[in-house]
């Protein structure tokens, strides 16, 4: 299976500005294929080729006087930039059609310099040092190895973001490692006020980085706000900002990430509600604590882990009534209000938590429990990982 693998670099004055006629040459290689194929598009015609497209703004255009200075760069990432047009395309066409799972995809947009700017070569294109990695016609840039690439890479991304901090992405083939067999299963309960709530009663608080810093941010927005487009002034704001929600974004998926470990390397199989984010962030009053949680960038990691390590990963319709039902009797309550954290059914006696309760009927839902009256989950359930474990 193929792993990115993410370290900060630290290039050099001139570095940076190479770097950055890279991303211009890149970015103009993009947009102008794109307005080509709109462009088409409108009068009726057929959408070009890649290799016409290629051949056309990469080729031909380097003989031109207004775009000559695509020589002065190196011709892999503007190559793979038309790649990914075409794979765009490609998947926007599929969405259309209904051959593509999940959410319908729109048509590519136009890249903005203001953005965050990358750029990718294949082989022949980088050179993987012991202290720096070389890339072509940039130079040796200065790299911090947080850990080990356990291959070599195909493939090397160079990353700017909105707070002007440099990155290389290195794309790699590993192997799954399989963890030893455990009896332990998990349902997982995801909710604003606590984060996670296992079946086992364990609760987790999320970092909540936004929440605690809203005032800072409010701040910052105030004060960009009030500067001038364009303006310097405006420029060291937007930094600003950017710098902050940086952090914001370190901070929040540090958590997801060591939460998800842990939860892989304990449990054999781990049970998810698939919860409907993208509807639940429309409601203003929710919008932005639940953006500030990461539930979906948590399944995401989840699934992934789960297949690296060869665990189960299970995700239950959203659906199954898993609130209102005793976890206990199996009797249906009915709907409560988000205010009741705790209530008392009425076939049983039993007290229930709601969240905890709400994760063991999780877990039995995915076929990984069984209550005492022996009922099991009737909603189809989405299995990931390695079903031979």
């Amino acid at each position: 299976m193929k792993a990115r693998f993410k370290y900060r670099i630290y290039p050099t004055p001139g570095q940076k500005y190479r770097l950055a006629k890279l991303f211009g040459c890149v970015r103009v290689v993009w947009n102008d294929s794109l307005a080509c194929c709109q462009e088409k598009y409108q009068l009726g015609e057929k959408k070009p080729t890649n290799s016409e497209l290629q051949k056309q703004f990469i080729t031909q255009s380097k003989n031109t006087e207004d775009r000559e200075w695509l020589s002065e760069v190196s011709a892999i990432p503007l190559q793979q930039s038309l790649n990914d047009l075409n794979q765009a395309y490609q998947n926007f066409f599929k969405s259309t059609k209904g051959q593509r799972k999940g959410r319908p995809i729109k048509p590519p947009k136009f890249k903005s310099r203001k953005s965050k700017q990358t750029a990718r070569f294949t082989k022949g294109g980088f050179k993987v040092g012991q202290h720096k990695v070389y890339l072509a016609k940039i130079g040796k840039l200065k790299i911090v190895w947080s850990r080990e690439l356990p291959t070599a890479p195909s493939s090397v991304t160079v990353i700017k973001d909105s707070a002007h901090r440099y990155f290389l992405s290195f794309v790699v083939e590993i192997q799954p490692e399989v963890l030893p067999k455990t009896d332990n299963s998990v349902g997982i309960d995801l909710g604003i006020k606590t984060f996670a709530t296992f079946s086992d009663g364990t609760k987790v608080d999320a970092p909540k980085p936004l929440k605690k810093r809203i005032k800072k941010l409010r701040k910052l927005s105030k004060s960009l706000s009030h500067k001038n487009k364009g303006s310097k002034r405006y420029e060291k704001a937007r930094f600003r900002v950017a710098k902050f929600h940086g952090k914001l974004k370190d901070t929040r998926t540090d958590f997801l990430h060591k939460l998800s470990t842990k939860i892989i390397r304990e449990n054999q199989t781990v049970v998810l509600e698939d919860l409907n984010v993208s509807g639940m962030v429309k409601n203003r009053k929710l919008s932005r604590a639940i953006s500030d949680l990461g539930w979906r960038q948590f399944r995401t990691f989840l699934e992934g882990k789960a297949e690296k390590y060869g665990r189960d990963f299970r995700v239950i319709s959203r659906w199954e009534p898993t609130t209102q039902v005793c976890s206990n009797c199996g009797f249906k309550g009915g709907k409560l209000d988000l205010q009741v954290r705790e209530w008392e059914c009425l076939n049983c006696g039993a007290k229930h938590d709601r969240d905890e309760n709400a994760a063991i009927n999780i877990l039995v839902a995915g076929g990984q429990s069984e209550t005492k009256n022996g009922r099991g989950g009737k909603c189809k359930t989405t299995a990931y990982g390695s079903s031979s474990l």
